[in-house]
């Protein structure tokens, strides 16, 4: 059960069943009864269990998991493994986090004869860090994956606003942790965001095509195009913005998109910000969140002469920065007080916090939203750290398995 070989053997296989060779082999190795992997959806609210090697009753109804008060979201909250052992001589349950680099992908739950010890769930750690990798490198062969983070099927204009973000929907490094959540409206309405890590910088962007459905998605597709090519190609934060607003005018046929674009050097922390007719970004220093009321030019595509203007953010070790779209502020979302939401979810990670601003305004509008609502998170921990916080070979190097049966432990 070395990584190597997980690895090699989920490699033999097939993309679809990837998982059910690493599963085959913890149940020979491990002599575990039922082995399974859950992927988390697009929203983070629950789980689908993809498929498990034997047949154990979980008390699970369905196939799709309401995350909810359950030991699952205890795990992807926590990120750290679990393990629940009644200490009647029934089967013990671990579950442990399969994520990359902050991004919560899924669970591995596993059910064994007997409570593992240290250098058994120092194994069940380096397979779900492997799941991860194995996940990652197989879904851009098969839908199975993308079929697993869907709770409901797509409209045609939510695939290709799907198609838009990032891979990974989160991500952490020494200086930062950034994550983003996004919750199509009933009507899709075009919003993205997007970010890249480069050798020296990290730049970040939220947009919001006007319109709704196939148009406003066709919309932010041209702009996160423009974009991409124009940040690929390695031109300044203000050409950037030039390259956008000149797509739009060529090929955006009289629409508009607006944005915010944020580039921070990993050298020095310096900040650059263009502010395209988008809602101002919030900033939470020293538990207050304030808004950064900067400079706001032109939305992309306006038929009016204008400019770019690269402003300076000011952001320090600490911050934590919260980018979002008008579908966060509007309508029954003005009953939210936002800022201190984002006061009371300081202690979470990007990833959560952002997941929990966004339940809380689709709440407020009663489960159906006009707007899109999206959210970008991001903790800036400054140039001076060499660490990221949630570093996996840590926390494999710190778990152990009880030493007693005990009702529920962390390990």
């Amino acid at each position: 059960m070395s990584l190597a070989g997980v690895l090699a053997a989920a490699e033999a296989a097939a993309p679809v069943e990837s998982l059910d060779v690493v599963a085959r082999m913890l149940r020979e190795h491990l002599g575990a009864v039922s082995v399974s992997f859950l992927i988390t959806d697009f929203t983070g609210g629950s789980v689908v269990r993809l498929g498990a090697a034997g047949s154990v009753e979980t008390d699970e109804p369905a196939r799709r998991i309401t995350l909810g008060g359950t030991l699952y979201n205890d795990v992807i909250r926590t990120q750290r493994p679990s393990v629940e052992d009644r200490g009647d001589g029934s089967l013990v349950r671990i579950v442990a986090p399969v994520t990359n680099r902050g991004n919560a992908i899924g669970l591995l739950e596993l059910f064994l004869p007997v409570a593992p010890d240290a250098e058994v769930m120092r194994e069940i750690g380096e397979t779900a860090h492997a799941l991860a990798y194995i996940v990652i490198a197989n879904r851009s062969f098969t839908d199975v994956y993308q079929w697993g983070r869907r709770t409901a099927p797509l409209s045609l204009a939510a695939e290709i606003q799907h198609r838009l973000l990032p891979a990974s929907l989160a991500c952490e490094a020494a200086q930062f942790a950034v994550a983003g959540a996004l919750e199509p409206a009933d009507h899709v309405g075009g919003d993205t965001f997007d970010y890249v890590i480069d050798r020296d910088t990290v730049q970040l962007s939220v947009t919001d095509a006007m319109g709704h459905d196939v148009g406003a998605a066709l919309l932010a597709t041209l702009l996160v195009g423009a974009l991409r090519r124009a940040r690929r190609a390695g031109v300044e934060l203000a050409q950037q913005a030039h390259e956008a607003d000149r797509a739009m005018h060529e090929h955006g046929h009289r629409g508009y998109v607006t944005g915010q674009l944020l580039r921070i050097s990993l050298i020095d922390g310096k900040t650059e910000f263009v502010n395209a007719g988008h809602p101002w970004p919030l900033r939470m220093r020293d538990g207050q969140v304030r808004e950064i009321t900067l400079e706001v030019d032109m939305p992309f595509g306006m038929n009016i002469p204008h400019s770019y203007r690269v402003q300076w953010l000011d952001l320090r070790p600490g911050d934590r920065l919260v980018m979002l779209t008008d579908g966060m502020l509007e309508r029954n979302a003005n009953s939210l007080d936002l800022a201190d939401l984002i006061v009371r979810t300081r202690a979470l990670h990007p990833r959560e916090a952002a997941r929990t601003l966004i339940a809380a305004v689709i709440e407020a509008n009663h489960g159906h939203l006009q707007d899109d609502a999206t959210v970008m998170c991001l903790d800036w921990h400054g140039v001076g750290h060499s660490r990221r916080d949630a570093d996996t070979g840590a926390d494999l190097a710190d778990a152990s398995a009880p030493s007693q049966p005990t009702r529920r432990s962390h390990v």
